[in-house]
């Protein structure tokens, strides 16, 4: 009897103590993967724009269609967003296999690429949109609508509770894992290897054990994450919507880890000097260290540093870069 006391002060102190972190999302979710329960939640059945978190769902439906891979698809000016004109590295023109226009459309978030995915859907744009409706529906996600395989559109929009069943399903996609997961890539765009990144600046940092990523952001969905993460011996689905600055965002994730999954954040052995961004909250400041860059925030407690650590991982694919490299890094929409 005194042992269930004990457990459940304990546990009332561990969520008084998560609740008390100043999320700046809007919109947060935390469920242990391996039992459902809810480790924290704040305004989880709220409906909002999801930005490029719509492209887990692209992916999930153009794998279903177990269409070639390898297949060359052209990308051209219907692709281009005529929206928000949103920055691309792929030009119209550039002939690409699927899978790498795949690549491109999950790990750095390329708005043209989602775009050719959905028009080359066997029977196209208006049967992807239909397999999309069929799709949401079998997750029983309810209060979910998607009308374009990019997430520029503001009419994408789900909640925190209907994104963590959907990053459970992709979760089972061995291809979307894989992709979301690796922090770089060369794909050869006319003729020229060129270097793509994560738009998730955790994935391949030291320390982090990532299953599945996936950012977003426009104007109207603000910065949003998906995202599988082992620690503490727990796996764990987060889903992040509508934070202020992607150093809000990356903070939360890093708050989540610390507060509400218990886990101690590796701090970096050196990190060096960077310029700094800040986000705008009241407190004092914990600092913490991003692949050689660190983020400031303002934070209730006592002054902490934390470290998400070191130099970017490569990627397996094991090629070597050639002098014809371009080096580029996707910065807007994510």
């Amino acid at each position: 009897m005194i042992k269930k006391f004990i457990a459940a002060v304990l546990m009332t102190i561990s969520s008084a103590a998560a609740l008390a972190v100043p999320f700046g999302s809007q919109s947060v979710l935390v469920v242990e993967d391996d039992t459902g329960k809810v480790l924290f939640e704040k305004n989880a059945s709220t409906v909002a724009p999801i930005a490029s978190l719509t492209k887990l769902m692209t992916a999930m439906v153009v794998l279903d269609a177990h269409q070639d891979m390898n297949e060359p698809i052209e990308i051209e000016k219907s692709d281009v967003d005529m929206l928000k004109h949103s920055s691309s590295r792929v030009p119209v023109g550039a002939t690409i296999p699927r899978r790498d226009v795949l690549q491109l459309a999950l790990m750095s978030s390329d708005n043209r690429a989602a775009a050719a995915l959905g028009r080359t859907y066997p029977g196209g744009t208006d049967a992807f949109r239909a397999a999309v409706k069929r799709k949401i529906l079998a997750l029983g996600m309810t209060q979910t609508v998607i009308e374009e395989p990019t997430g520029l559109s503001p009419h994408n929009q789900s909640t925190a509770a209907d994104l963590v069943k959907m990053a459970t399903a992709a979760s089972n996609y061995a291809e979307i894992t894989r992709i979301t997961t690796s922090s770089d890539h060369l794909i050869n765009i006319k003729g020229r290897e060129v270097e793509y990144h994560n738009t998730n600046r955790l994935v391949g940092a030291k320390g982090w054990d990532i299953g599945l990523s996936k950012t977003g952001y426009t104007q109207e969905a603000g910065r949003c994450l998906i995202m599988r993460v082992k620690a503490a011996g727990k796996n764990a689905t987060m889903v992040l919507l509508n934070a202020g600055a992607s150093s809000v965002r990356m903070l939360d994730a890093l708050n989540i880890r610390r507060h509400v999954l218990n886990d101690e954040i590796p701090v970096a052995a050196s990190v060096a000097r960077a310029p700094r961004a800040r986000a705008a909250s009241g407190g004092p400041r914990i600092k913490t260290a991003l692949r050689g860059s660190r983020i400031k925030a303002a934070l209730s407690g006592p002054r902490i540093k934390a470290s998400a650590g070191g130099v970017r991982a490569k990627s397996a694919s094991g090629r070597a870069r050639s002098k014809h490299v371009v080096v580029t890094r996707h910065r807007r929409h994510r």
